[in-house]
C-alpha cells in the first residue's frame, strides 16, 4: 500500500512549493519527476565527499568512485533482470534510442524493413528516418486500433520476409497505452526480427523483466522515475552489444589505436561509454532505484490506476474535457478544454499552480490521429493525491475562463 502523506515528505518540491502563488500540483511526472532527498544526497555526498573520474585512476578516491559506479550497474542489471554487462550508461533514453538505431543500421542492407507506428516518440522515429535517407532502408508503420493501441495482429499484418527490426514504445507518451511487449517478442523472434523497447514511460510506473519480455534491447531516462536528468540506461542482449558497433568513440572505451588508423574497442558494455561519464547521475539513478525498490513497483502501479480511474470519473462528469485515453492502463491523461487552444489552457492551468504539458509531446505525426495538434497531458506518479486532483477537476470547469490567465 502507498502512503502518499509520508511518501510527499521525502520530496522537497513538495514541501510548500509555490506557482503563482499557490501550492504546487505537478502533473508533468510523463516529461521529469520530482526527486527524493536520497537521490539529491546521493549526488552531493559525490561532489562534497570523494570526488574523481571514474576508470581512469590509481589512488584511493578514484578507486572508491569505479566500486560505486559499476555498483550503480550492478544495481540497475538487478532492477530489470538483466546481466550486468548488458547495463550501458548513456546520457538519455534519446540516446539511447539512436545508439540502436545506429548500431543496427550498420546491419541493415538496402530494402530492409523496420517497423514503427505513429504513436512513437520523435526519439524513436528520426534516428530510423534518417536512415531511410542514409541506408534506403524501408519504414513501415503499424495502424492503431480504434483506441490508439498498437496490437500484435497488426503488426503481424505489416511484417513481410523482409523485416529486420521491430521498434517501439512499451508504453506511449501521449496516449499511454501499453504494448504486449512479451507476445510482440515472442512473435518476432520466430521471425528472426529484433525488438528494440522504448522504455521510458513504462519502467519509472511498473515492474520490468527484461528477460520475461525478452526484447533484444531495452531504453530508458533516469529523470523519469525519481533520479537526476543527464542519466540514461541501455539494456541489450550482450550476443547484440557484442555485434553492433558504438555511435561514439574516445577515451575510456578503446584498448589501443596508433597513427596508422588501428584501433580495438573494451568489451561490452564500456566500448559504448566513450569520455567521462555522469558519475552522479548513475549514483543518483541508483538511489532512485532503490527508493523505487522499497515502495514496490506493483504498489506503484495500482495507486497509479487508482487515481486514474478517480480523476476520469471526475472528468466525464465535466461537459466541456474531451479526453483521447480513458482506457489506456497507465497515469497518462490527454485531454482538451473544448474551444480552447491547448497552450492556452495550460497558461491557464499554470495560473491556479498546476503543470501540465501542452502541445504535441514529442509525437509529431499523432495529429492525423487524434484529429489534432496539440492536446493537454497530465501525467500522474505515486506522490499525488486525490485532493490534488479535485483541484484540477475543479479549474478544468472553469477552463473557458482562460484569458483570466493573461490579465
Amino acid at each position: 500500500m502507498i502512503n502518499v502523506n509520508k511518501i510527499r515528505d521525502d520530496f522537497p518540491m513538495l514541501k510548500g512549493k509555490k506557482m503563482q502563488g499557490k501550492d504546487l500540483i505537478y502533473f508533468d511526472n510523463g516529461a521529469t519527476t520530482l526527486k527524493p532527498l536520497c537521490v539529491l544526497n546521493a549526488i552531493s555526498s559525490y561532489y562534497l565527499e570523494y570526488t574523481a573520474n571514474a576508470h581512469r585512476g590509481d589512488y584511493d578516491l578514484a578507486h572508491k568512485v569505479d566500486t560505486q559506479y559499476e555498483a550503480c550497474r550492478e544495481n540497475v542489471a538487478k532492477f530489470i533482470n538483466a546481466n550486468k554487462d548488458e547495463i550501458v550508461f548513456t546520457s538519455n533514453d534519446t540516446l539511447a534510442l539512436n545508439m540502436v538505431a545506429y548500431g543496427l543500421g550498420a546491419l541493415l542492407n538496402e530494402g530492409d524493413e523496420v517497423i514503427l507506428n505513429e504513436a512513437e516518440h520523435a526519439s524513436n522515429l528520426l534516428p530510423w528516418m534518417r536512415l531511410k535517407k542514409e541506408k534506403g532502408i524501408v519504414l513501415k508503420y503499424v495502424p492503431l486500433d480504434e483506441k490508439g493501441r498498437v496490437t500484435l495482429e497488426n503488426i503481424k499484418d505489416v511484417i513481410t520476409p523482409k523485416t529486420k527490426v521491430i521498434s517501439i514504445a512499451h508504453i506511449t507518451n501521449v496516449l499511454g497505452h501499453v504494448a504486449d511487449i512479451k507476445s510482440i517478442c515472442e512473435y518476432a523472434h520466430l521471425q528472426d526480427i529484433v525488438v528494440v523497447v522504448d522504455g521510458a514511460q513504462s519502467i519509472p510506473h511498473t515492474k520490468i523483466d527484461v528477460k520475461e519480455l525478452d526484447c533484444d534491447f531495452f531504453t530508458f531516462s533516469g529523470h523519469k522515475m525519481c533520479g537526476p536528468t543527464g542519466i540514461g540506461v541501455l539494456y541489450g542482449k550482450y550476443e547484440w552489444l557484442d555485434k553492433i558497433p558504438p555511435l561514439i568513440l574516445g577515451g575510456g572505451m578503446n584498448i589501443n589505436y596508433n597513427l596508422n588508423g588501428d584501433y580495438s574497442f573494451k568489451r561490452v558494455p564500456l566500448k559504448f561509454e566513450a569520455g567521462t561519464p555522469l558519475i552522479e547521475g548513475a549514483l543518483g539513478l541508483s538511489q532512485a532505484i532503490d527508493y523505487l525498490f522499497n515502495i514496490g513497483m506493483d504498489n506503484i502501479h495500482q495507486y497509479e490506476l487508482e487515481l486514474k480511474k478517480y480523476a476520469i470519473k471526475k472528468l466525464k462528469e465535466l461537459d466541456n474535457v474531451i479526453i483521447y485515453n480513458e482506457d489506456s492502463e497507465s497515469g497518462i491523461i490527454t485531454f482538451n478544454i473544448k474551444n480552447v487552444f491547448a497552450q492556452d489552457a495550460a497558461s491557464f492551468f499554470n495560473y491556479h499552480g498546476i503543470a501540465v504539458r501542452s502541445g504535441e509531446h514529442c509525437a509529431k505525426v499523432l495529429g492525423d490521429y487524434l484529429k489534432t495538434y496539440a492536446t493537454l497531458r497530465a501525467s500522474l506518479y505515486f506522490y499525488n493525491t486525490k485532493e490534488e486532483i479535485d483541484k484540477f477537476v475543479e479549474v478544468c470547469k472553469k477552463g473557458d475562463d482562460f484569458l483570466d490567465a493573461y490579465f
